[in-house]
């Protein structure tokens, strides 16, 4: 799908559009935010579009609501993980964004990594931490990896949980603090450098990179509170990069976003080091679409108004199965 500025998508076309948001994930609230972005965007283009919230209505309403494709704004767990989707492709409802593996691929960073590193993607050095880490195990971490380092759950977003190492002796304080969220923890290079991210859209070898935007947060610290809830961190796109350096970071979001099988929309999240070179940190399958979020300034930044974006994401909307292929009582 070719994302352009003002679609011509017939509003009518689309049917009832429920906008998925809120959900049981420690990013609820930044999902409210953007749903409600998403609902407003929806409904000034004439759609008829509906907010749920899987936290507070369960399977049966979201069944008899009568949805003809639905808008994913959930982030984290139950909602960008792959559990949503398979929910959806269950009751053959076209939804937004990735399908069900990919979707699990792209929230779980040890498995994303490990799949890039494969295909020779270039993504941070890291490591699995465990509870029952001897001083010497810390000592390994700390001698593969070096200092500083990043400790973080494997399966949240948002930077939730997430800890700058920079002495050994705070590794264990930071998986503790890791591991409330989430079983599997994980530690990786830190990457001191520009901090960038590539929104994708597209599908396949139609898929295509908007443009860089380059984040400079107060103290290189780009944390829950910097992302959504300052105006001091600054956005800078066009990013200033270099023309060539642009287009390798773009080609490296394009490779990564193909890797994981992803489609729809996602934003590959992207470190350069001293030397330029880009390094890959995660892709988010389901962005925030809030009023500080990216992807709608990377969309801008190509002429695309936030409320055409929303238009052409949900007009996507599609399933992993055939609709023929749903099991009909």
């Amino acid at each position: 799908m070719s994302f352009v500025a003002n679609p011509n998508i017939d509003p009518a076309s689309l049917g009832k559009v429920g906008v998925l948001m809120g959900g049981r994930s420690a990013e609820r609230e930044i999902s409210l935010l953007s749903g409600n972005g998403v609902l407003a965007a929806l409904r000034s283009r004439g759609v008829d579009a509906h907010g749920f919230d899987p936290a507070l209505q369960g399977v049966a309403e979201l069944v008899a609501a009568g949805f003809d494709r639905v808008f994913i704004a959930l982030h984290g767990r139950y909602g960008e993980d792959g559990t949503m989707q398979g929910l959806l492709e269950q009751i053959g409802v076209p939804y937004t964004g990735s399908g069900v593996l990919a979707s699990a691929l792209a929230m779980d960073k040890q498995a994303t990594k490990r799949l890039w590193s494969t295909h020779g993607l270039s993504t941070p050095r890291f490591a699995m931490l465990s509870a029952g880490m001897s001083d010497a195990d810390v000592a390994a971490v700390v001698a593969e990896l070096g200092l500083p380092l990043i400790v973080k759950p494997a399966r949240e977003g948002s930077s939730i949980g997430l800890t700058k190492v920079t002495v050994a002796g705070q590794l264990r304080a930071a998986y503790d603090k890791a591991a409330v969220l989430d079983r599997d923890v994980i530690a990786e290079s830190f990457i001191d450098g520009a901090e960038l991210t590539c929104p994708v859209v597209g599908e396949g070898d139609e898929a295509t990179a908007l443009p860089v935007i380059r984040i400079v947060a107060p103290g290189a610290n780009y944390d829950y509170q910097n992302k959504y809830f300052t105006d001091d961190t600054q956005y800078l796109c066009p990013s200033g990069l270099p023309d060539a350096q642009e287009a390798e970071v773009r080609s490296l979001a394009v490779q990564a976003y193909r890797v994981l099988g992803c489609r729809g929309w996602a934003r590959a999240d992207v470190m350069l080091d001293a030397a330029g070179k880009p390094y890959l940190l995660e892709m988010n399958t389901s962005p925030g679409m809030t009023g500080h979020s990216l992807v709608p300034m990377g969309a801008r930044a190509a002429g695309i108004s936030y409320e055409d974006f929303v238009l052409q994401v949900v007009a996507a909307a599609t399933l992993d199965l055939h609709p023929s292929e749903h099991w009909k009582p």
